[in-house]
């Protein structure tokens, strides 16, 4: 091989390990962006069903359903109009308990109950995720100061 041969043939490898990387990206980013929707859309039916979501809203009181034990849970998200009933299987966060403004990430099972495999709350009594303040203030709802 000559050296211009030479040349050609390594940039054309670069280019090549280029657009394979490229591809490979940009395929992780789109299977791992997770979309928030607001309880009104997930009630309508507008959510996806083939990718992960993002969803809001307050743990409706008295709604913490678990079996002693267990790591399986179901409890009922609300943003006071609307309410989704969630069930998660893990350890859920310090701050989690009935009133709390939690962002659950998961899919929509096929018996209409949301499926989460990570629940968020917030951090402190002062903060709620900008996505379920913005949800409940439409909703009419507004947090304690």
């Amino acid at each position: 091989m000559t050296p211009k041969q030479q040349r050609m043939l390594s940039v054309g490898m670069l280019l090549v390990g280029l657009i394979v990387v490229s591809a490979l990206s940009i395929g992780a980013l789109r299977e791992n962006t997770g979309f928030y929707l607001e309880l009104d859309e997930v009630a309508a039916g507008e959510f996806p069903t083939d990718r992960r979501f993002r969803v809001g809203g307050l743990v409706a009181e008295g709604s913490l359903n678990r079996e002693p034990g267990s790591l399986e849970l179901q409890f009922t998200l609300t943003d006071t109009a609307n309410t989704l009933l969630v069930s998660y299987t893990g350890v859920l966060p310090d701050l989690f308990r009935d009133g709390q403004g939690i962002i659950a990430h998961g899919r929509m099972g096929p018996d209409g109950i949301f499926v989460a495999d990570e629940v968020l709350a917030k951090h402190d009594e002062n903060y709620m995720p900008p996505e379920v303040a913005d949800s409940l203030e439409k909703q009419g709802y507004q947090a304690a100061e």
